[in-house]
């Protein structure tokens, strides 16, 4: 297949040739199996997911036209999901099995649209908030947060002529294929693209994928991004995310309810899904007291996610849960995701190698490391840490505290109470660089 000349494309970008959402499929594959549940299980629930913006010396609106911001979502609220991509969700085998998504709910899918935004400024940053029914709210975060980050780098781009965008991509390439280069001197390592949220661009991240495929070939397992894995014959990796245990707390209606609210999330989830799916994210109220209060039952599940805790440290606390269990954790699965780059998946792997199994979600310094790469420096091509979060569900506040303070989100008396009920075990505050 003829690469596309990204550095070309970029200087005549039009609106036709490229927006930024070009399917209801550029999503990740968790939230296709999460809105799978949540139609099922909450279909009367209401959520609101809000944009974060965590760098917050850096003034998005400021950076991006409103006027631009407005016509790319209003551009991917026009989508549908194709014929061809209802028959690919339907007929795919996903996690070695057919028919993961039910009849119904794919007959409901045809039908779906992203719902109405509402979007302000305030103090140089964009409020942006979609309400409405939790099936429909839940599958705007991930087409948002890529449709602002691409616009960051488009507006970063929109100074440079063509020799100077053609040098800026050629090194950024050239910072792909080292760390390629390095990964593919790991024996049996297992890496996936986790980067369509914080990406540069959608034709950057498909460069990335592609790349991935050809240099470290079967180590590469495939792709959280659900277009780029019919697309490109990769498989569609994911599981669940924070947002099932926020909202499953938010609606508790005593402290008991809520201690026990990351655990029914767990249960509903297994209604659904088995074997590789069966994957914990302990860490949404932290990851210290969902193991002291974590049913004997949780221990059967096929691996852990430890998303926000250093991935050693956190990697050695579920091994140790795993053992006081009595589990050998040689037969469990630990999946690492939290700002990886190379050097932090050559560590992990060394520390864990024949311990336990791994595999790494490699995210925005995969899809997003133009660092250093543009003739003048260029800070607006650095990425930053956005975030689209549920904050609040059937008008009640949500919640994470997630096991680094800097991460949490929620208002801040109701975080308060949240710490009272979980504790603050095994909290550390570190930077969030994206």
């Amino acid at each position: 297949m003829p690469k596309t000349d990204i550095a070309r494309r970029v200087y005549n970008h039009t609106w036709k040739l490229d927006p930024i959402i070009r399917s209801l499929l550029d999503t990740d594959f968790y939230k296709l199996l999460m809105l799978q549940m949540i139609w099922g299980v909450y279909p009367t629930v209401d959520a609101t997911f809000s944009l974060i913006n965590r760098t917050k010396s850096v003034k998005i609106a400021e950076e991006i036209d409103e006027g631009e911001l407005r016509a790319q979502l209003d551009h991917a609220r026009t989508l549908r999901f194709t014929k061809k991509e209802m028959i690919w969700l339907a007929g795919n085998t996903f996690y070695g099995r057919k028919q993961i998504f039910e009849p119904d709910f794919l007959n409901w899918l045809t039908h779906f649209r992203l719902p109405e935004y509402e979007l302000s400024k305030r103090d140089g940053q964009y409020e942006l908030h979609f309400h409405g029914r939790w099936h429909d709210t839940t599958m705007w975060e991930i087409p948002a947060l890529a449709i602002i980050n691409e616009l960051r780098s488009r507006a970063a781009l929109k100074s440079m002529g063509p020799f100077a965008l053609d040098v800026t991509y050629a090194r950024a390439k050239a910072k792909v294929w080292e760390k390629v280069e390095r990964l593919r001197k790991i024996p049996d390592i297992r890496i996936s693209d986790f980067g369509t949220r914080r990406r540069h661009s959608f034709l950057w991240q498909r460069w990335c994928v592609e790349a991935l495929k050809e240099g470290i070939g079967a180590s590469f397992t495939g792709t959280s991004n659900v277009l780029l894995a019919m697309d490109t014959d990769l498989e569609a990796l994911g599981t669940n995310a924070h947002e099932l245990p926020m909202v499953l707390a938010a609606l508790s209606q005593s402290d008991a309810e809520l201690r026990a609210s990351p655990y029914r999330v767990l249960q509903d989830w297994q209604r659904y899904y088995g074997g590789n799916l069966l994957i914990v994210l302990p860490d949404a109220f932290g990851t210290a007291s969902f193991l002291r209060d974590a049913p004997d039952w949780v221990a059967d599940w096929t691996g852990f996610r430890p998303d926000s805790a250093p991935p050693i440290e956190g990697g050695e606390r579920i091994m140790d849960w795993w053992r006081d269990h009595g589990r050998d954790p040689k037969e469990k699965l630990l999946i690492f995701s939290d700002g990886l780059d190379v050097e932090t998946i050559e560590k992990t792997f060394r520390h864990f190698n024949g311990k336990v199994r791994m595999s790494f979600g490699w995210g925005t310094n995969l899809t997003n490391d133009f660092e250093g790469c543009a003739p003048a420096h260029n800070d607006a091509l650095r990425a930053i840490s956005l975030v689209c979060k549920v904050t609040m569900a059937n008008g009640r506040p949500a919640v994470k505290l997630s096991d680094n303070p800097e991460k949490a989100t929620g208002d801040p008396k109701e975080i308060a109470r949240y710490l009272k009920v979980f504790g603050e075990e095994a909290r550390v505050r570190q930077p969030v660089n994206v």
